[in-house]
């Protein structure tokens, strides 16, 4: 019988030969792909450890507010320190598998889960905010404050690794043959297998350091009562203005260093603090001294502010929709704010026609103020003249105007009574033939109306035929 044996098998007893061989060259040989045999895994990888949780955050400390008299205070504003992070917990080892007896592969056994990360550690509560009232600023030497951010939590430790499957050996050899003994062509090869042991599990990461709180503040009020928030700016009805008035404030303050030097030895505070060094305080009152009636005006809003200068004076803000005459006097902290006359601008654009009549040099067109307002307004007026060859403008529109006159008109060609204007068309220089009776017109008029700094246009638009 003739048996022939495998290279891989010769190389196999080179090895056992030469174990310096084995540990520099021979795993590199095994493992190449062109000698490699099929690897299979066996078993089943442990599961991940779950991770820790993280520390709850530590509580801020309440903020406080005293007065200070001289009496010996002791106060704690200290944050509160943050709860550890927990512990993650171990791998899973592996779940291994029997090979169940000498096989034609290679084995890569299974490899433990990984630890779970540990938890961070809470961060620590801050300390609280400390307000002081007071009108000697070395009274605060009697106050014993400690107002420190509380401690980080510690964090939660990675779990360990779960453990891996194991081979029971690493090596084994399988033979296989091929044609029939005892022929030439029985030919009988050996080849070496291997089972390679699966990883332990990583160990999980520590968590984070929970953070230090942050220090708490000092902000120092020279006063000796409870102050009023600021309100630069406000927008307040009519009304209220005239029967209450409306006090506008805004503190003004100082960031200055220093803050534990003003108080007893040994206290705890951030240095950095605000101080209150200026508080300006104007009252606005209005004066109705105008005619028209103060309940057509009263829900009206106007907006306050204090000017940014250092007069403190107040800038008043009227509405668009409201055109008022008015004016401010200051007399110490009180404004008082006179209104003289008052006019809707709803009310500044109710000019309406009552139509044309006569022709020639005697041509007028009326305009009446249904809001009753002219003796207030100053208004002026532009006109635009043009005439039709058409007669049949009473039956359809017509296209063919031309114009003849189009500017300002002079103020001796306008009558002005009892919000009633008549203005005088046939006194501008208009062609006398386009004045004749018969004749299709288009006049549109424009009325600019103005008051108290603000102005608006009305367009006043007649088509017609002149008349006797």
């Amino acid at each position: 019988m003739k048996v022939h044996f495998s290279a891989k098998f010769s190389l196999f007893l080179t090895i056992l030969a030469l174990p310096q061989f084995f540990t520099t060259t021979a795993d590199s040989i095994l493992c190449s792909p062109s000698l490699a045999a099929e690897i299979r895994e066996l078993g089943k990888e442990g599961q991940l450890g779950q991770p820790g949780l993280a520390g709850q955050r530590g509580n801020n400390s309440d903020s406080l507010t005293v007065f200070a008299d001289g009496t010996p205070m002791t106060l704690d504003l200290s944050g509160e320190n943050g709860l550890p992070g927990s512990d993650g917990s171990v791998g899973n080892p592996a779940i291994c598998g029997d090979r169940g007896g000498d096989v034609d592969y290679d084995i890569r056994q299974a490899n433990g889960g990984n630890g779970g990360d540990g938890g961070d550690g809470g961060d620590g509560g801050n300390g609280g905010s400390l307000t002081v009232y007071t009108t000697d600023k070395s009274h605060l030497a009697q106050i014993y404050v400690t107002a420190t951010g509380g401690e980080g939590g510690e964090p939660g430790q990675g779990g360990e690794g779960g453990e891996g499957c194991t081979c029971s050996s690493s090596y084994w050899n399988q033979q296989s043959c091929t044609g029939r003994p005892g022929s030439d062509n029985y030919n009988c090869t050996t080849e070496e297998f291997r089972c390679q042991d699966g990883y332990d599990g990583r160990k999980g990461r520590s968590g984070r350091q929970g953070k230090q709180g942050r220090l708490g503040n000092l902000t120092l009020i020279n006063l000796d009562k409870s102050l009023t928030p600021d309100r630069p700016i406000a927008t307040i009805a009519i009304a209220q203005l005239r029967d209450r008035g409306f006090t506008l404030s805004k503190n003004e303050w100082e960031t200055k260093t220093g803050a534990v030097s003003l108080f007893a030895p040994g206290s705890v505070i951030a240095d950095r603090y605000q101080e209150l060094v200026n508080r300006v305080e104007s009252t606005v009152l209005l004066v109705w001294d105008a005619p028209q009636p103060f309940n057509n005006f009263a829900q009206e809003q106007i907006t306050l502010k204090l000017s940014e200068n250092e007069d403190e004076e107040v800038d008043v803000s009227i509405p668009d929709h409201l055109w008022l005459e008015t004016t401010t006097l200051k007399r110490d902290n009180i404004t008082e704010f006179f209104v003289f006359n008052a006019v809707k601008e709803k009310e500044v654009t109710r000019l309406k026609s009552q139509g044309l009549s006569g022709n020639g040099s005697n041509l007028t067109i009326k305009l009446q103020d249904m809001a009753g307002k002219s003796d207030l307004l100053l208004t002026d007026f532009s006109l635009r003249y043009r005439t039709s060859r058409s007669r049949e403008s009473e039956f359809r529109r017509v296209f063919d105007y031309r114009t003849l006159y189009e500017d300002k008109v002079p103020p001796e060609a306008i009558e002005y009574q009892n919000n009633q204007f008549i203005i005088n068309i046939g006194q501008l220089p208009i062609p006398p033939e386009a004045l004749e009776r018969g004749k299709v017109v288009e006049i549109k008029l424009t009325a600019n109306r103005s008051f108290a700094g603000k102005s608006k246009k009305q367009d006043i638009i007649v088509r017609d035929t002149l008349k006797q």
